[in-house]
């Protein structure tokens, strides 16, 4: 399947967005000092947790999109190159 250009560097923009927000997120749930991220013994809460599970999963899957995105710039940028030499007869 070939992405067209605008969708590769959408993708790509995806990934490296959701990894700049969600680490600003978590930068953030760490220093809370609202009570809801720990509790007054400096324990992890239930909404620390499950907070911090979805910046994983958010990780996980911008870096899955952001590498689709990558592809698809490269393959893009490739076939403009024209063919490699290896792949001629």
């Amino acid at each position: 399947m070939k992405l067209s250009r605008p969708v590769s560097w959408f993708l790509l923009a995806f990934g490296v967005w959701s990894w700049f927000i969600w680490i600003t997120f978590v930068k953030n749930l760490w220093k809370d000092g609202s009570g809801l991220a720990f509790d007054d013994a400096g324990n992890p809460t239930a909404y620390f947790w499950v907070h911090l599970l979805l910046a994983v999963t958010s990780f996980l899957l911008g870096t899955v999109i952001g590498v689709i995105g990558f592809r698809g710039v490269r393959a893009l940028r490739r076939a403009a190159a024209g063919p490699s030499p290896e792949s001629r007869p």
